[in-house]
């Protein structure tokens, strides 16, 4: 018998923990969040520098809606980046888009691979979606590889799609699907 979908906890995995952020992360979250590299790839919610009253706004709930499945990946007992989805609406309330970051000390170690193979099948159980997507500018192949690794398919690309840093960038559209609820992820 399946688990309800509402009472899942947080997915778990090899070196992390997937929790809620809480007030008392706001220290760890400047030290990763305050990094160009970090923020390069990300939507301008996520400023460069990234200062204390931008947590303090980030953590109040006041920059995305924490209502949603939003978690601090935890490293070591210390909030180091970050994942959440934001399920569609009517029509679309069946999919979900969903972001992640990490902060560069733990680049390179496989970790971002790992948190997404834990929440990527959890956020389709949990919410019951039958689509998953994430976006990923043009020059963050990194990004892109993860999803690759996790079974997302490319898409296709929206050209022209963002103005970041005096620059115009494509997006890569990722997804992984499923016809019906019981299908695996």
């Amino acid at each position: 018998m399946n688990p309800d979908p509402a009472t899942l906890p947080p997915p778990q995995g090899e070196g992390f923990v997937l929790r809620p952020w809480r007030r008392d992360d706001l220290d760890s979250l400047l030290v990763h969040a305050d990094d160009a590299q970090v923020s390069r790839a990300l939507s301008d919610r996520f400023p460069y520098p990234y200062t204390r009253a931008d947590g303090e706004r980030f953590l109040e709930g006041q920059v995305i809606d924490l209502e949603h499945p939003v978690f601090a990946i935890e490293v070591d007992g210390r909030a180091v980046g970050g994942i959440g989805a934001h399920p569609g609406r009517g029509e679309r309330g069946h999919g979900a888009e969903f972001g992640y970051w990490l902060g560069q000390r733990l680049w390179g170690a496989g970790l971002m691979t790992r948190v997404i193979a834990a929440f990527a099948p959890w956020a389709m159980q949990r919410l019951q979606l039958y689509r998953l997507c994430a976006m990923v500018l043009d020059d963050n192949p990194a990004s892109a590889r993860v999803l690759l690794k996790n079974g997302f398919e490319e898409e296709g690309v929206q050209r022209c799609a963002v103005y970041k840093h005096g620059h115009v960038h494509d997006l890569r559209v990722f997804a992984k699907a499923r016809r019906s609820l019981q299908d695996a992820t």
